[in-house]
């Protein structure tokens, strides 16, 4: 039996090599480092200064938009106000992201298209939604897929050209050319 050395991590004497302590260390900081925290900033979210320069009964709309760029949203019936939307928030790991910031700029404009109101809505002014679980009852039977397929067998006529296929039971003759009764033709 052929006797094999084992690598070790020790020197003669006994103690820990300096390339050991330095692959432990490094792999302690890229742990270390990944596990800080992550800030995202999402939307529009425009400084207090830059907030400061739109005034009312002075900016125009192409001031506004040069300060602070297109808006993150218009209000759906009337084109004279503009929201500008932005969050600022945390991360670490996997974590849930915890929210720093959060900013909503209304801007007004009146008919002439100078600014006349802003107003800033912040985090602390936010209310929580609580979604409805309710569902839309919708019409009709509540059949699986496969009665589906196999209920539609046999309901088309190949020889229809109208595109609408076998409409139902049919009345008189099966579809003869000038019958009045005719219906579908029926073919099976």
């Amino acid at each position: 039996m052929q006797k094999t050395a084992s690598k070790t991590f020790r020197d003669p004497a006994g103690r820990v090599g300096k390339f050991t302590l330095l692959s432990l260390a490094a792999a302690g900081v890229l742990m270390a480092g990944a596990c800080s925290p992550r800030v995202n900033v999402h939307g529009n979210l425009p400084e207090d200064e830059t907030i400061s320069e739109i005034r009312p009964g002075e900016s125009n709309r192409n001031q506004v938009v040069s300060l602070l760029g297109t808006p993150s949203t218009m209000s759906t019936f009337q084109d004279d106000v503009w929201y500008y939307i932005g969050q600022r928030e945390e991360q670490v790991a996997f974590f849930k992201p915890d929210i720093l910031e959060r900013k909503v700029l209304k801007v007004q404009f009146s008919t002439n298209d100078v600014v006349s109101d802003t107003q800033l809505y912040t985090l602390a002014e936010g209310q929580e939604i609580d979604l409805v679980e309710r569902e839309t009852p919708t019409e009709g039977q509540d059949i699986t897929i496969l009665q589906q397929l196999l209920g539609n067998i046999g309901r088309f006529n190949v020889d229809d050209n109208t595109g609408r296929g076998n409409t139902g039971p049919t009345t008189g003759s099966p579809g003869a050319p000038g019958d009045a009764g005719g219906g579908s033709g029926g073919v099976f």
